[in-house]
């Protein structure tokens, strides 16, 4: 039934028989060399020249003000939480169409996530189902500590609106972007709108440190705080153990950054391929009724980390996704909406409509980059 398309994705990566998998990373750079001279330094835990240079050139990359790596993007987006006052039996705001890290990172800090709805053209938070929510919230609920809007699959969500919003109201916003690095809005790198914005380093994501985060801010002296914070909030001294407050230990190990040097060498030249792979996926979909591409909104520069297409029905979503995977190309389908797991089905949400509407009928494509391009 979709031959069609299973063709045109074979094609597109010239493999016309083995398994294409969904995002894999690629090392074409000096990846081996910086991990080598990593372990002759001995330097290979959280101390080391390639945590400081990885942090200064996402730094650089995204126009942050201090960038600060993390062991993971959960722990990075736990530690914004509780650096911007989220404390236990408070109320943070997310939305329910998103991976299941955004909502533990707030459990994790003892609030409650409330699952918001999403738009259908950025799979990301509504602005209009952010001011809806405001405007009906009952404070017996608790207090509203936070905003976590997540930037899904590359794309940006209305993040202008939901910080003018929150400002408004006197909430911080952390931005989920995890999926992100390379991705701005009129400009402006994605995870630099609010107090802090969190990447995701995981092994399928668009550069990878095995595992790993990066917290972004704007402000320079939060920053600072949050590099304290996570590394134990250890006082610097030659010798000295001393800890000024209860801190994490989130620190990301040299060797894992020494990975992330050399991935973020070839940034530039991942993104050039991953959008020539969006644009061809782009052109196939166009004259086609039974699939709809979901491209970057107006405004977007994406890095189209997972390319996304959407059927009419959740029938011909599952019959696409069995032929799919049968057939040696990897496919998947969006996250089961956080409201429906069994750890927040008690957890308020407002109805989140057009989150079940994208969540029954949407697909991720093949989109890892093609390493000869990325050579």
């Amino acid at each position: 039934m979709f031959d069609d398309i299973l063709t045109f994705i074979r094609q597109l990566y010239r493999e016309p028989e083995g398994f294409i998998p969904l995002h894999a990373p690629i090392f074409t750079g000096r990846e081996k060399e910086y991990l080598c001279d990593c372990i002759d330094s001995t330097f290979v835990s959280s101390v080391g020249k390639y945590v400081d240079q990885f942090e200064d050139m996402v730094c650089d990359f995204t126009g942050a003000a201090r960038a600060v790596a993390v062991v993971n993007g959960t722990c990075g987006l736990t530690a914004a939480l509780g650096m911007v006052g989220v404390n236990p039996g408070d109320v943070v705001l997310t939305q329910a169409l998103t991976f299941v890290a955004s909502a533990n990172a707030i459990s994790h800090t003892g609030a409650k996530p409330v699952f918001l709805d999403s738009d259908k053209d950025s799979l990301g938070m509504s602005p209009d189902a952010l001011k809806a929510f405001l405007k009906t919230h009952d404070p017996t609920d608790g207090r509203i500590a936070a905003c976590v809007p997540v930037h899904i699959l590359g794309h940006a969500c209305r993040i202008r609106e939901i910080c003018e919003i929150c400002e408004k109201h006197g909430i911080p916003v952390v931005e989920d972007a995890a999926e992100v690095l390379g991705s701005s809005y009129e400009g402006q790198h994605l995870g630099t709108f609010g107090t802090f914005g969190v990447l995701s380093f995981n092994g399928n994501k668009t550069i990878t440190t095995g595992g790993g985060g990066m917290i972004l801010t704007k402000d320079a002296k939060l920053g600072a705080r949050a590099k304290h914070m996570t590394t134990t909030a250890k006082i610097p001294h030659k010798w000295e153990f001393r800890h000024d407050a209860i801190g994490w230990n989130y620190r990301m190990p040299n060797i894992n950054a020494a990975l992330g040097c050399a991935q973020m060498e070839k940034l530039d030249t991942i993104l050039t391929d991953k959008r020539a792979i969006a644009t061809a996926y782009k052109t196939f979909f166009e004259e086609r009724t039974d699939a709809l591409y979901i491209d970057a909104p107006t405004g977007c520069t994406a890095n189209y980390w997972l390319n996304t297409i959407r059927f009419d029905s959740q029938e011909q979503r599952d019959n696409f996704l069995t032929e799919s995977n049968d057939s040696g190309v990897m496919t998947r389908p969006l996250w089961t909406l956080m409201a429906d797991l069994p750890m927040y089905t008690n957890n308020l949400n407002d109805g989140l409509v057009n989150a079940r509407y994208l969540a029954a009928r949407a697909i991720n494509l093949p989109s890892s980059p093609r390493a000869k391009e990325c050579a």
